[in-house]
């Protein structure tokens, strides 16, 4: 009996005007590995969100067909009757947290499963060792940075033991060491797996099969051999680059006058131990920088210094012009209620240079639509197309690459270094060791304290 099956499934949000699903069908054998692949918007996260109860018993709307998951029909099963047979990674780990206390989040689904009292904490420092979070135990949720938050998901997920783990781009925020750690104690789980990550060479090399989606359908469901002649045939931009890094040019930022310069720049947050200690960094007119460092390394915070967010404890900062900063999930910071008014806000309502911008990162068909209506790699567009608006002279993002497709990852960094060329500088915060950029930068732990 498989362990879980779509069959015939068709969904629509409420108020949205295509299906997000369109006549899915799908099973699940225990021990399955699926890497679920496709662009932004194509349905991957709403069939995961179908598979954990939460589609349609959370988001209301339109359900015609049927999901059955451990033997329980999702229609009459609510998602906390699925607690213990299914578990939940999603994209932003900021909505998944209630507690304030690291240990006592990954304790938080043992309790409400009624794990017996002294098997909890056994089982929590399990968890969180298996992601290398457990020096974080003690820690307070709002001190940890975005990645080390999604490894205390992770393991929240981790400490249930489930027999279906449902990941919606679970290592988005994790650092290159970190997701290759948490993928490999996946493999070893024993649990059935889906894994919809738009970082392929890692969701492949640990598949057994392969599931793309495209405009609310199903396209390939394979084996993995199979499934990856299909994607070399279909969807090649989908199969891993042959190398890890794309190198960059270091010259180029000498031969352009500097945007930014920052020198001997130290900070730490209100009472809390030193987050950068005499970092230098300087970005050229005409380049692209990207930033790269393990979580926790102060990556966010020299970005925010550099965009004149947060002021330097010890240093100096020059800027020569405006800056822009795109924050990681923008789509937690948008306060209208139609795309095109999102975006006109930074150019003091004028929709015109609003709708322009939205044309460059094709979302010109959502200007009417709510920001919330919007995939996650949409509102990431959205965010840019808010920001770029205004075209500053450095024009600062953090993980921009969250949730975007290969395809819309290289049409992103093809338009970075178009802006960029009209003599504008770009800083990008990211994991990403595939994002082509002019020049990369490395937050060394030897330039840091407590890295």
């Amino acid at each position: 009996m498989a362990l879980a099956a779509v069959e015939a499934l068709t969904y629509a949000y409420p108020g949205g005007g295509r299906s997000a699903l369109r006549d899915v069908s799908l099973t699940i054998e225990p021990g399955d590995v699926i890497a679920l692949l496709g662009p932004s918007g194509s349905g991957k996260s709403t069939l995961v969100r179908a598979l954990a109860g939460l589609v349609p018993h959370f988001h209301g709307g339109r359900f015609a067909g049927r999901v059955l998951v451990a033997g329980m029909d999702t229609r009459t099963a609510r998602p906390a009757d699925l607690a213990g047979k299914v578990a939940t990674v999603f994209q932003d780990p900021e909505d998944q947290v209630v507690m304030n206390v690291v240990r006592n989040e990954v304790a938080f689904g043992l309790e409400n499963l009624g794990a017996l009292p002294e098997s909890i904490w056994p089982r929590v420092e399990r968890a969180l060792d298996r992601v290398g979070a457990l020096h974080l135990a003690e820690r307070h949720l709002a001190e940890v940075s975005g990645g080390e938050l999604q490894r205390v998901c992770l393991s929240s997920a981790l400490a249930l033991e489930p027999e279906l783990l449902l990941l919606d781009e679970p290592t988005s925020q994790l650092d290159p060491d970190g997701a290759e750690q948490f993928l490999s104690r996946v493999e070893r789980l024993g649990s059935a797996v889906v894994l919809s990550e738009h970082r392929t060479g890692r969701a492949l090399g640990l598949a057994t099969r392969v599931v793309f989606m495209d405009r609310g359908r199903i396209l390939c469901d394979a084996p993995l051999e199979d499934g990856l002649e299909w994607l070399q045939r279909e969807r090649p931009a989908y199969l891993p680059p042959d190398s890890a890094t794309l190198p960059g040019q270091v010259t180029k930022c000498y031969l352009r006058d500097s945007v930014c310069s920052l020198e001997g720049v130290s900070f730490a947050y209100a009472a809390g131990r030193p987050v950068l200690d005499g970092v230098d960094l300087e970005i050229g007119r005409g380049e692209v920088v990207v930033l790269e460092g393990p979580n926790g390394s102060g990556k966010t915070t020299l970005a925010k210094i550099a965009a004149g967010l947060l002021e330097p404890a010890e240093g100096t900062v020059r800027r020569s012009g405006r800056a822009g900063y795109l924050s990681q999930d923008p789509g937690r910071y948008m306060v209208r209620e139609r795309v095109l008014d999102e975006v006109a806000l930074g150019v003091d309502g004028d929709r015109v240079a609003a709708r322009r911008a939205l044309e460059r990162v094709d979302l010109g068909w959502a200007a009417d639509r709510d920001p919330r209506d919007l995939s996650s790699g949409e509102r990431e567009r959205l965010g840019l197309a808010a920001v770029a608006v205004a075209e500053p002279d450095l024009l600062v993002l953090d993980e921009p690459t969250r949730g975007v497709d290969p395809d819309r990852k290289a049409e992103l960094a093809a338009w970075l270094d178009d802006y960029a060329a009209a003599e504008r500088g770009v800083l990008v915060a990211t994991h990403d060791r595939t994002f082509a950029a002019d020049r990369r930068v490395s937050l060394a732990e030897e330039a840091l304290v407590g890295a």
